[in-house]
């Protein structure tokens, strides 16, 4: 599934984790780099999955990763030391999405001592080893598996069946329902609408959206925004559903029958 990230106030996020800490944090040999302003601002083997939410982790990497002087404390972080907002400089190139913290953190929180957290965005790349990575860190406790599938399948949308098949992949990613690509050819075509939306996910690449348009009566139409999306050019592990649609079943209206038993409609943080 599509992941939406929002932009967080990096000096509350900063004392909520200094008061009660992460959800989890997990270290780990990798070799972690960020590139800035075309130069690798950051390179460590020390860095730190943190979780500051339930969903996905972030990477923290040591204090001591940065060169001397390209850190320095942002003028609305006060005379606050167990953490502050700083500013990356790298020549003619600055970004204040970071946040630093220092040794004086409680129990709870003493895992992140001396750690940095550039936010994803801010860097030109993230490098795991020699491998580019995008979004955010993927999750070591989460899996994805693509399974083909010939079990027949159905959707229907409004009541009005839009897409048959007997050839589906049923991706699993732990901690979501199952997800259904089918074949563009099993779909009706004439319901599809090409979106400007894009999203990006760190298990499966950038995401493009179909809005769907279904006839209504007197002639009018009605417009389902962003109700279907799908992969053009999908990370390796999940290049089978490449060009193949995926529907949010979680959406009001989207019904999937699957042998021939329609499923309930899951609850998720996109409902």
């Amino acid at each position: 599934m599509p992941e939406h990230q929002a932009r967080p106030d990096l000096l509350k996020l900063g004392e909520a984790i200094a008061s009660k800490g992460p959800v989890k944090t997990l270290s780990t040999p990798r070799r972690v780099r960020i590139l800035f302003n075309g130069v690798y601002v950051a390179d460590t083997t020390s860095p730190l999955y943190v979780w500051e939410h339930e969903y996905y982790p972030y990477f923290y990497v040591p204090y001591s990763a940065f060169p001397s002087g390209v850190l320095t404390k942002h003028k609305d972080s006060g005379d606050q030391d167990s953490y502050w907002q700083a500013e990356l400089r790298i020549g003619s190139q600055t970004t204040d999405r970071v946040l630093c913290f220092g040794a004086a953190l409680g129990e709870h929180a003493k895992a992140v001592a001396r750690m940095v957290r550039v936010e994803f965005s801010a860097a030109d790349a993230w490098f795991e080893e020699d491998v580019q990575i995008y979004v955010h860190p993927k999750d070591p406790f989460r899996r994805v598996d693509v399974l083909h599938s010939t079990r027949p399948l159905k959707v229907r949308i409004k009541g009005k069946l839009v897409a048959e098949t007997t050839a589906s992949y049923h991706l699993h990613e732990t901690g979501l329902p199952c997800r259904y690509y089918v074949p563009a050819t099993s779909v009706d075509r004439t319901i599809l609408k090409e979106s400007g939306t894009t999203t990006a996910c760190p298990y499966k690449g950038v995401a493009n959206y179909y809005d769907v348009e279904l006839g209504g009566d007197g002639g009018q139409k009605s417009t389902l925004k962003d109700l279907i999306w799908y992969y053009r050019t999908p990370t390796l592990e999940c290049a089978s559903i490449t060009g193949c649609l995926c529907f949010y079943h979680e959406k009001e209206g989207v019904e999937i029958e699957l042998d021939g038993k329609v499923l309930s409609r899951p609850k998720t943080p996109w409902s």
